[in-house]
């Protein structure tokens, strides 16, 4: 079974006039405007996921400032994860500082959606190693058993559309704030990963995950060596990226690797199964 856990959508009206949507909304328009921009809606996931041989997708649609925007996008994923329930698992965008973020989980949570994601702490405006701001969120997640994805990215090399400023010591400082929260940290979260060899790290992150998202442009492939060695691989969650990358595209890099068969079924869908599994989730 092939999970992809990272999958962004847009509704149609959205993708047809995403200038006006991204009036107010800087980090949108950031996004929008590169070259390597693409919107799908939930129909053109469904075809590439039949191309790239993917069971099923975790997909959301993107974090704005705005909670209005956020509740317009959830209400998308919700209509289309229950039209194709058997392809699609929805993950709602929020506002974690908005004083109405818990009424909000709760109503994606009634409407089908399993998780928050994916969040971007520059581009929404908020301070992720501030407890007070994320605190609301993390709880009424937590008593959901909804992970939360969070965008991260390395703090050293080449700048690029979408990197951010947010430190791995904020990312850090969140994590120990809600110690038993399922988090996600995508893009191999910017490598902070490899701070899993100090044994207080490895207790801090027992409930952190890292996706594979956007990996072919930052990464080599020994990258899965690398989390084999240090024992962490049942945390490696197979996330493309898409519409910016294929999920075809990943499969010569996992190839070039030690890993075992099984090892790389792991990472493919098995360590996102057992995940989805805590949220309720039978695939």
């Amino acid at each position: 079974m092939r999970i992809d856990m990272h999958v962004h959508v847009t509704p149609p009206d959205i993708i047809k006039q995403y200038q006006k949507f991204g009036e107010k909304e800087p980090y949108f328009t950031l996004l929008s405007n590169s070259p390597q921009n693409r919107f799908v809606t939930a129909e053109e996931v469904l075809t590439h996921m039949q191309e790239a041989k993917i069971d099923h997708s975790v997909i959301f649609g993107f974090s704005f400032q705005d909670m209005g925007l956020c509740q317009y996008v959830n209400d998308y994923v919700m209509e289309v994860t229950r039209k194709y329930k058997d392809k699609l698992v929805g993950f709602a965008a929020v506002v974690p500082q908005h004083p109405h973020v818990e009424r909000e989980i709760e109503r994606c949570y009634q409407g089908g959606l399993r998780g928050i994601g994916e969040l971007f702490p520059a581009g929404q405006n908020f301070q992720i190693d501030d407890a007070n701001q994320t605190a609301a969120m993390a709880n009424c997640s937590k008593h959901y058993h909804m992970p939360i994805i969070v965008h991260t990215n390395e703090p050293i090399g080449h700048d690029y559309i979408g990197k951010t400023s947010t430190s791995l010591r904020e990312i850090d400082a969140f994590i120990k704030h809600h110690p038993d929260q399922p988090i996600i940290l995508a893009h191999w979260g910017g490598g902070i990963f490899i701070y899993e060899h100090m044994k207080e790290i490895k207790e801090k992150f027992k409930n952190v995950y890292y996706d594979t998202a956007a990996m072919i442009f930052l990464y080599e492939p020994a990258i899965y060596d690398t989390a084999k060695t240090m024992g962490i691989l049942d945390k490696v969650l197979f996330g493309s990226d898409y519409p910016l990358v294929s999920p075809k595209r990943y499969d010569k890099g996992l190839k070039e690797t030690t890993l075992t068969e099984q090892e790389q079924n792991a990472i493919y869908g098995g360590n996102a199964k057992r995940l989805l599994e805590v949220c309720g989730i039978r695939l």
